[in-house]
This record gives C-alpha cells, sequence and structure tokens, in this order.
C-alpha cells in the first residue's frame, strides 16, 4: 500500500465519493449566517466524517457575520477553521484525513490545514487568492478542484 491508497480509499469510485463529500459541503454551508458567501466543510477519515464545520461567527456570539458596511466580521471563523476546532475538542485526529471544502483555503487556514495533518483537500469554488492553495502544495498536501453543477 502506498501513501495515496490510505487518501483514495474508495479506488476506482473516489471521485464519485469527492463529489458526494463536496454536495454534502454545500449543504452544510446553508447552515451560515453569512450574506456575502456561505462555505461549508467535511473532514473525512477512514471513509467516516469526523467533523463539519461552516463559516460564522464563534461560539456564544450573535449570528451576524457582516458589519453596517457589509465587511466581514474580524472574528468571523471559516468552515475548514470550525471544523479543525470541532475535531480537537473531539477524541478524533484528523492526521491523514481529507478535507472537503466549498470554497479553496486562505492563507491562514491553510496553516491550520497543514498543522493539523490533514493531507488532502477537495474543493469547487475558488477563494479571491490562491496563496492559500501554493502553500498547502508546497507544504506536499495534494489539492484538488472539483468542476461542480
Amino acid at each position: 500500500m502506498n501513501k495515496y491508497d490510505k487518501l483514495r480509499p474508495y479506488g476506482k469510485r473516489q471521485a464519485d465519493f469527492d463529489k458526494r463529500y463536496l454536495e454534502m459541503a454545500r449543504t452544510w454551508s446553508k447552515n451560515s449566517y453569512c450574506q456575502r458567501r456561505q462555505v461549508g466543510a467535511l473532514i473525512v477519515k477512514d471513509r467516516m466524517i469526523i467533523s463539519d464545520g461552516y463559516n460564522g461567527t464563534p461560539e456564544g456570539f450573535e449570528n451576524v457575520c457582516e458589519d453596517e458596511n457589509n465587511k466581514t466580521k474580524p472574528y468571523v471563523l471559516h468552515a475548514e477553521a470550525n471544523a479543525i476546532t470541532k475535531v480537537a475538542k473531539s477524541n478524533n485526529s484528523s492526521d491523514g484525513a481529507t478535507l472537503y471544502i466549498t470554497t479553496s483555503p486562505c492563507m491562514e487556514c491553510s496553516k491550520l490545514i497543514i498543522q493539523s495533518g490533514i493531507r488532502r483537500v477537495v474543493f469547487c469554488d475558488t477563494y479571491h487568492t490562491d496563496e492559500g492553495v501554493r502553500l498547502l502544495e508546497r507544504a506536499g498536501i495534494e489539492v484538488q478542484f472539483m468542476e461542480m453543477e
């Protein structure tokens, strides 16, 4: 078994499962109260969803993501950050997992992805900059864009 076999546990059907997990992340993004952009994330390891997240304010804060000028408030968490911190509070480990996210990660979230041990990132929409994706690639994390209808 090589290192990629563990990242693709569904073998020849991996692309089908990648698409389904991204569809689930899209559905999960609808939980976000953010007006400008709703983003969803799932962390999958050993064929099991171990965490999920969507962009929004920290626990206990009002569910308003934008200020009066329609700018995102500085304390809003991105979907992948919510999923990573959620798995950190559980008994699961994201080491060797795949992150499915509706929008490619920013630089700050890419640092969290690297440190969390996630080895593969699959996304279907692009963020306004590709800095985060380039950082992930530099760290040896497999990054895959997938077209969705």
